[in-house]
This record gives C-alpha cells, sequence and structure tokens, in this order.
C-alpha cells in the first residue's frame, strides 16, 4: 500500500503564511507541521512508500521530507502546470507510480491517529465523512445511498454527508477512477475536481462512506481554519487516557493496546497494588515496585500511578 498526499497547490488563501514555503509545512503545533504530522501518523500505520505531488516551492518541499529522516520512500512528481490546473492533473502526472492500494489524502488535511487508523482498517474502499458535523458551504460533501459514495462535490446537499478527501482505495477501485482522470485530463478537462472524474464511475469504482463523527478530520484552506485546527489539536492532546493493569508479565497483547491507547491522548497507566490484586486474585509473584517500574519504562506512558 502506497500513500498519495498531493501538494502541488498555490495555497494562496493562507497569505504571507505561505510566502515562502507550501501550504503543507504551515505550523499547527509548537511541534510539528500539517506534512510532518501526516507523514509520521503514515509511519506509525506501516506507510512505507509515499507518492507526493509539487509544485511551486517544490524544492523547499522535497528538501523538507528528507529533513524529517522518516523511514518512508519518496517519489516526488512536480505538477508543471500547478498554476493552471487542479490537483487532477497532478495525480495525471503521477499516475505511473500508483497501481498499488492507495491512501489518498490532500496536503492540507488534518486529522487525529483514529481517523487514519479507521480508513486504514476498512476492508472495502472507502472516504471519511462525518454524519454529525453540519453541510459546509463551500467544501466537499458525499451523497451516500445504498451505503456507498455515489456522489463527491461542493454542489450536493440532498442525502449528504460532510466529507473530507482522506480515501482508501482497493487497487480494482482506484485503477477505475485512474483511467477515467486520465481520460479527462488527456481530454484537456484539468480545472475540476479529481472527484468530477469518480462520479461518472461511481457505478463501478465502489466506495464506502467512513463515518468519523465528531472526530478532528479537517482541511486546512485559510488563518481562520488554522486557528480553529489548532485549537482543536490542543483538545486532543489535553485528553487523558487511563489504563489499569494487575499483570506480572508484560506481553506483545499488553504492548498493542498500550500502542493503541498512546494515540488517544495522554497516557495514564495504574498498577494495582498487591493487595488489591490478592483482594480478588492470588499474590502477584513480581511485586508492586517492580511492576511499576516495568510500565514506567514503556515509551510513550505520560505516567503511572497506583
Amino acid at each position: 500500500m502506497k500513500a498519495l498526499i498531493l501538494n502541488s497547490g498555490m495555497g494562496s488563501r493562507m497569505g504571507v503564511l505561505t510566502s515562502e514555503h507550501p501550504k503543507c509545512m504551515t505550523e499547527i503545533s509548537s511541534k510539528e507541521t500539517i506534512l510532518s504530522r501526516q507523514l509520521t501518523q503514515l509511519c506509525a500505520a506501516g506507510i512505507e512508500e509515499v507518492v507526493m505531488t509539487t509544485g511551486l516551492f517544490d524544492a523547499v518541499l522535497v528538501n523538507y521530507c528528507q529533513s524529517l529522516d522518516l523511514p518512508i520512500h519518496f517519489t516526488f512528481v512536480k505538477n508543471p502546470k500547478y498554476d493552471s490546473t487542479n490537483y487532477i492533473y497532478s495525480i495525471y502526472c503521477a499516475r505511473e507510480h500508483l497501481d498499488d492500494d492507495i491512501i489518498l489524502m490532500h496536503g492540507d488535511l488534518v486529522f487525529e491517529n483514529e481517523v487514519l487508523d479507521r480508513i486504514i482498517a476498512a476492508k472495502d474502499s472507502s472516504m471519511a465523512v462525518s454524519s454529525t458535523l453540519e453541510l459546509p458551504e463551500k467544501d466537499f460533501k458525499a451523497v451516500v445511498r445504498n451505503g456507498k459514495v455515489e456522489k463527491v462535490g461542493i454542489e450536493f446537499f440532498n442525502e449528504a454527508m460532510e466529507a473530507q478527501a482522506l480515501y482508501k482505495l482497493k487497487k480494482e477501485d482506484w485503477k477505475i477512477w485512474l483511467d477515467k482522470i486520465c481520460e479527462f485530463c488527456e481530454s484537456g478537462n484539468t480545472n475540476v475536481y479529481a472527484e468530477n472524474a469518480l462520479n461518472e464511475v461511481t457505478d463501478k469504482c465502489v466506495i464506502k462512506p467512513a463515518d468519523m463523527k465528531n472526530m478532528l478530520c479537517a482541511e486546512i484552506d485559510n488563518p481562520e481554519d488554522l486557528a480553529v485546527v489548532s485549537s482543536k489539536l490542543k483538545e486532543i492532546e489535553s485528553r487523558v487516557v487511563y489504563m489499569c493493569f494487575s499483570t506480572d508479565i508484560i506481553h506483545g497483547g499488553h504492548i498493542a493496546i498500550i500502542k493503541k491507547a498512546q494515540k488517544l491522548g495522554k497516557l495514564i497507566i495504574g498498577v494495582l497494588s498487591d493487595e488489591a490484586v490478592a483482594s480478588y486474585k492470588r499474590m502477584p509473584l513480581v511485586p508492586f515496585s517492580e511492576r511499576k517500574i516495568m510500565f514506567e519504562n514503556i515509551s510513550g506512558v505520560y505516567k503511572v500511578v497506583e
């Protein structure tokens, strides 16, 4: 599986924030940019191949990605017409590198860890939607009928859900969509959304809605969006996740669920005292003080309490 990240846009609505670098390099917190967050999340999900389209400031973007020193193999594809085409043409330029299952996302998209985990875990080709957020006036909405996405665009309001350009596309579905993208571009139809091509093949390219409800999954188009998303990220980072253990021995199952919990917020682990464990089963083989140290030495655990 590869990730395709679209970063060919001009980012002009961000004003001075994109005067020297692409929008994806905009800081969303004191420790990360939009892109560094996306790439770190992809790494954590086991994605090792990233195809990235570029445009203005392409050399800056390439150098930045390499400076992050992540275990990712990058393929950079510049859209030579980035200032006169939409991202449908960027995808067309990268078509030779996309013969695989694809995680497709816009380069200005910020999402919670759980959102990406759900998309990747989806059995079918899927798109991130929300059944609880209000329909935006000018942004993407997905028309969902009979459990599948039938149309995507800014103009749809009936039977629609708020939607974001975050997809998991199985190879067979992606090929159908990509072939139609190529048809559009080769006929000179390059100033539309890639979803315009998708809307003509949804009878064959089956994409299911992945309902993220109120979880953070939002594009940053302007400074106002940046302020909203940064505020939501602070809320997410301040969440406290609590887990309780009585175990004597830590095994792979424990580590797996601890890693999942770490993605949701600050992880506090409670270790039951020897007396508490003995009150409902045998006395622990490993005393409390040593069990506490075990958990304190697991990377990503914020605090361990009795």
